[in-house]
């Protein structure tokens, strides 16, 4: 992994697109991501296409995100503006250099003190739960939403689609102690990967907020970043073919409604807004 420190300009990004319905803005802490998962967006962004290193190979470590958070949402509060945060769209706030580099918990010390009105923490890391002491402390401040991507329960289909990224098991034990802890939950089934029918029942009592998305909906394009990205041919390998089918979802939901009622099951956008 290629790891350098980078002093930012700024930090807060103006959410558009998918976002736009319910953010202000956008956080990352990081650029590039350790995780490297096969069918993640990202890759097919500028931010990627235009780096001679490969997805996943690279980390870019903003050092002083939580000076520039300050000082942005001083700014933007003097002209009494909304600030709901969608942390992050283009990375995972809890890179395993997390562990050392403490860029995302600065950020969350800093906002105790100045808080957006919203924030949602979307991650597929068990390191989250390092936090649970200073998330206590924020969502009395703030509204906050802890959101856990658990794209499926089967171990060996993650190991195909994102091998790098945390075990499945680890995660969703990580969701319920973030639930335990008494801060708001949500699984994020995305993008939804072939799954055992066991699935509802194993995040029982660990969420608030279910929210399923697929290929098709979630890479921004109707499926077309996801083709671009080789998916059809990977779904196709393993024999999952089934599986990408422009409307699973609508499977999918109805599944999750045999266990849990319709007002905790979200899809897609609707399910990432505040």
């Amino acid at each position: 992994m290629n790891k350098s420190d980078v002093v930012s300009r700024s930090i807060l990004t103006k959410a558009t697109g998918f976002l736009a319905s319910g953010y202000t803005h956008s956080l990352n802490p990081y650029a590039g991501c350790a995780f490297s998962c096969k069918f993640c967006y990202v890759r097919e962004l500028p931010i990627q296409r235009f780096k001679e290193m490969e997805w996943g190979t690279w980390l870019e470590l903003k050092v002083n995100a939580a000076e520039v958070y300050q000082k942005e949402i001083q700014k933007l509060r003097k002209k009494e503006q909304p600030v709901r945060i969608f942390m992050s769209s283009a990375t995972d706030p809890y890179q395993p250099a997390e562990r050392k580099a403490g860029i995302t918990r600065a950020l969350l010390e800093t906002m105790i003190n100045h808080p957006p009105d919203f924030l949602l923490i979307q991650t597929r890391s068990p390191l989250v739960t390092r936090d649970i002491d200073l998330l206590l402390q924020l969502q009395k401040v703030c509204d906050l939403r802890v959101s856990m991507t658990v794209e499926t329960d089967r171990e060996e289909v993650k190991q195909i689609f994102s091998p790098y990224a945390p075990g499945m098991k680890l995660r969703m034990n990580a969701l319920k102690k973030v639930k335990e802890s008494g801060i708001s939950t949500q699984v994020t089934i995305a993008p939804m990967l072939p799954f055992t029918p066991e699935f509802p029942k194993k995040i029982e009592g660990m969420v608030d907020r279910i929210c399923i998305d697929t290929m098709y909906l979630g890479d921004g394009s109707l499926g077309k970043t996801s083709k671009r990205l080789g998916m059809p041919e990977l779904f196709e390998k393993y024999g999952f073919l089934d599986w990408y089918d422009k409307d699973i979802h609508v499977k999918a939901i109805r599944y999750f409604e045999k266990f849990y009622p319709s007002s905790m099951i979200y899809l897609s956008q609707e399910g990432f807004a505040p």
